[in-house]
C-alpha cells in the first residue's frame, strides 16, 4: 500500500487510497490555527468518501497544519508556521535542537517529515494546495507560483487566481513544494468563521478530484459546485497581480480602516489605514486585497491590479517557445552560472520593461544581489502535464 503513516497520530485527516496508481491530492488545513474551515472541508470529503467508498486512481491525503495552534483558536503560538520554508530555513530548523525548537518548529518538522512520505511514495503527479481563510470577507481567490501548469489547474477551478504573491510573502509552504517542481497553489476560501468559507474550499476539492481523475467521471455533480464557486467570485477579476505590499513593522500602531473586503476596487488616494505615522492613502487605483482585521500577522494589505487576457495568452506563448534563451543576449542581462534558472539584470543597463519582460517568462521571485537584480522562475515536473 501506498498510504502514509504521518508522525503524528491526528496530523492526517484521511487518506483515500485504493492502491492503484495515479495522481495524488495532498491538501492542508489549518496551517494557520485560527483558519479551521480548510480542516472541516476536508474532513466533510474524507466522509463522504468513507461512507459511499468510491473507487479511486491514486490518492486524496489531508493533513492537520498548526495542531496546537488550531487547539488554541490562534493564528500561531510563536512564529507563524506558514513561513520558514525556504531552503536555508529548514537547513537551519534541521540543526536546531530539539529542546531549543518552537512549538511552531515542532509542527514544521512533523509537516516536513509528512510532505516526504508523500512526496517520496507518489505513484504519479503531485499537486498540493493549501486551504486559507482571511480576516475580511469577500471573494474566494487563489495564489499560486506563476508557471504554466499551475494557471492551467487553478484557472480550471473558476476561482479568481493571484499572481505575485510569492514574491512578498517569504518561505511560504508553497515554495517548498514549488522548488521542488511540484504544482501547488493556495486557496482562500472566505472570512475565517463563515460557513462559506467551507462550503468554498469543499467545492474546490470536489473539483480537484475529478479534475485529477482520481475519482471516475460522473460520480459527482459539479455543477452546484462551480455554480457556488461563480456566485463567490461575483465581479472579481479572473487573474490579478500582487503589485505593493504593506508591511507592518514592529512598534507599529497599524489599523486598517472599516469595510474593505479582498478585491474591494479603490480610488487613488483613498484612506487605507492609519498608523502612529499618520494615514496611509492608495498610490493609485487597485485592488485591495487580504486587508488585516486581526491581531496577528505583519502584513497590513496587499495591492493589485488586473491582468488582462492578451497578455496571459503572450505569455504561455512566449515560454512554449522557449524565448526566455533570448534573455542574455539583451544588455545588462545574462544568466546566474550557479543556476540556470536564475537570470542576473544590471539595472543601470537594463532600464526598459526589465521586470516586465521577466515576469511574461515566468521569472517572478526578485531579488537584489550584489546591485543586481535576480529573477528565478519555477519549473515544473514533466508529469505536471498530465493533470
Amino acid at each position: 500500500s501506498r498510504s502514509v503513516v504521518l508522525p503524528v497520530l491526528n496530523r492526517q485527516l484521511g487518506c483515500w487510497d485504493t492502491g492503484q496508481p495515479g495522481p495524488t491530492l495532498l491538501v492542508t488545513g489549518g496551517i494557520h490555527g485560527n483558519e479551521p474551515a480548510g480542516v472541516l472541508a476536508c474532513e466533510r470529503v474524507i466522509a463522504h468518501l468513507e461512507e459511499h467508498q468510491p473507487a479511486v486512481r491514486g490518492r486524496f491525503l489531508a493533513v492537520r497544519g498548526n495542531q496546537r495552534a488550531l487547539g488554541e483558536r490562534r493564528r500561531f503560538l510563536e512564529r507563524d508556521l506558514n513561513r520558514g520554508w525556504g531552503g536555508a530555513a529548514i537547513d537551519a530548523l534541521q540543526r536546531l535542537p530539539e529542546d531549543e525548537r518552537s512549538p511552531e518548529d515542532h509542527e514544521q518538522a512533523e509537516l516536513l517529515q509528512a510532505f516526504r512520505d508523500v512526496e517520496r511514495s507518489a505513484a504519479g503527479p503531485l499537486l498540493y494546495v493549501d486551504l486559507h481563510t482571511s480576516s475580511a470577507h469577500g471573494a474566494p481567490f487563489l495564489c499560486l507560483a506563476d508557471t504554466i501548469d499551475n494557471r492551467r489547474i487553478g484557472l480550471s477551478t473558476g476561482v479568481p487566481i493571484i499572481l505575485g504573491i510569492e514574491e512578498t510573502i517569504e518561505g511560504a509552504s508553497l515554495e517548498w513544494f514549488a522548488d521542488r517542481g511540484v504544482a501547488c497553489f493556495g486557496v482562500e476560501g472566505g472570512q475565517h468563521d463563515s460557513e462559506e468559507a467551507v462550503a468554498n474550499h469543499e467545492a474546490v476539492l470536489w473539483g480537484l478530484l475529478m479534475r485529477l481523475g482520481i475519482l471516475p467521471e460522473g460520480y459527482i455533480d459539479l455543477a452546484p459546485h462551480r455554480e457556488r464557486l461563480r456566485r463567490a467570485a461575483g465581479g472579481a477579476p479572473p487573474i490579478i497581480e500582487i503589485v505593493h505590499q504593506h508591511v507592518i513593522r514592529p512598534g507599529e500602531e497599524f489599523r486598517m480602516e472599516q469595510g474593505f473586503e479582498n478585491f474591494s476596487a479603490v480610488k487613488k488616494r483613498q484612506l487605507l489605514a492609519k498608523d502612529n505615522g499618520g494615514e496611509i492613502r492608495a498610490p493609485f487605483a487597485c485592488h485591495v486585497m487580504l486587508p488585516l482585521y486581526q491581531e496577528l500577522g505583519d502584513d497590513g494589505y496587499f495591492l493589485a491590479r488586473r491582468v488582462r487576457w492578451f497578455w496571459l495568452w503572450l505569455a504561455k506563448l512566449l515560454r512554449a517557445c522557449h524565448a526566455d534563451a533570448l534573455l542574455p543576449l539583451m544588455p545588462g542581462i545574462r544568466r546566474d552560472p550557479s543556476d540556470r534558472d536564475t537570470m542576473l539584470a544590471n539595472p543601470k543597463v537594463a532600464r526598459w520593461f526589465v521586470v516586465e519582460v521577466f515576469y511574461l517568462l515566468g521569472f517572478r521571485k526578485k531579488t537584489k544581489r550584489l546591485g543586481l537584480l535576480a529573477f528565478r522562475r519555477r519549473t515544473s515536473r514533466r508529469e505536471n502535464r498530465s493533470i
